[in-house]
């Protein structure tokens, strides 16, 4: 499942889109997530974390998606008698759905050490990463293949006027833009990724462009939501994401005023930075990983 596709001349089959709409709650977290007594701040942090790795190795949106969309559906059928108070346990969760995502959707992937960039608070060893990678892998029954927005971008965009996206690329790269910075506000984990992929692609297109009736087809039941998550995405999206802003997008990137603003745009520049050959980056020398090897380490605990 790639998640920048520029074919819009191809159709998307009805059925196949039927199959991934009719599965998609399958490749989520339970309804009563968000319920449930889940550490709000740790999960955030978790989430900055993989953002900050996602945008230093420039991996394909659609890792930081799977990275997050692993670790909610993680916490979601984990045991409500399971304790996860602790911020070392986050991290190695954050960790272990970052690996996975990647050796999932990136050519190359670097070594479990090296992935723990950013100076975390903790630096785990690989055996300690790689069982809570099977970890995770049984929680999730192996279903790593999820359903994501992405998938569905392709059908909504061939349902716009052909008009509304003369380059096909940057349109594609703004709905992308849009979807990844989803991920960093909980609100938006009430809707499905149908949902999310028909409200991302009405945004990009902008206030000028008319959405045929057939655009709301496979989503009619749910137009309501389509119309509450297009508006979040306006509200806290568009105005802080460069790729999508009304005005326009500019050659020359002002830098963000603030840690939060880096972020933001860091996850807005993904199409940009990221080439067919890119080569993953690694991080610096020996006695950069062994300062690293130096701070607080988890090596054998179990969650």
């Amino acid at each position: 499942m790639s998640a920048v596709v520029n074919h819009r001349s191809t159709p998307v089959e009805d059925s196949f889109v039927d199959s991934l709409i009719a599965g998609e709650s399958d490749y989520s977290p339970v309804s009563d997530y968000l319920l449930r007594s889940v550490h709000i701040t740790h999960r955030q942090d978790s989430i900055n974390w993989i953002l900050n790795a996602h945008a230093h190795y420039q991996f394909h949106p659609l890792t930081a998606v799977l990275s997050v969309n692993y670790f909610d559906r993680f916490l979601s059928a984990a045991p409500a008698s399971l304790e996860w108070d602790n911020g070392w346990k986050f991290q190695l969760l954050s960790v272990a759905c970052f690996s996975l995502a990647a050796k999932m959707e990136e050519p190359e992937v670097p070594l479990l050490l090296d992935l723990q960039v950013s100076e975390p608070r903790f630096v785990f060893e690989p055996k300690s990463i790689q069982k809570m990678e099977l970890w995770v892998m049984e929680k999730l029954n192996w279903r790593l293949r999820s359903v994501t927005p992405f998938d569905f971008i392709r059908y909504f965009v061939y349902k716009l006027p052909q008009s509304s996206c003369a380059n096909e690329h940057h349109f594609y790269c703004q709905c992308s833009d849009l979807i990844v910075k989803t991920i960093r506000v909980i609100d938006f984990m009430r809707f499905r990724p149908s949902v999310i992929a028909a409200a991302a692609v009405v945004s990009a297109a902008g206030e000028g462009v008319e959405i045929p009736e057939s655009y709301y087809e496979k989503v009619d039941k749910v137009l309501e939501m389509v119309r509450s998550c297009h508006q979040l995405m306006e509200e806290y999206l568009v105005d802080t994401c460069p790729s999508v802003r009304k005005q326009g997008r500019s050659d020359e990137r002002t830098p963000p005023a603030s840690p939060d603003g880096v972020l933001d745009a860091a996850t807005c520049i993904s199409c940009d930075t990221r080439s067919d050959d890119l080569q993953v980056i690694r991080t610096s020398g020996d006695q950069d990983r062994e300062a690293k090897r130096a701070r607080p380490n988890v090596q054998e605990e179990q969650p």
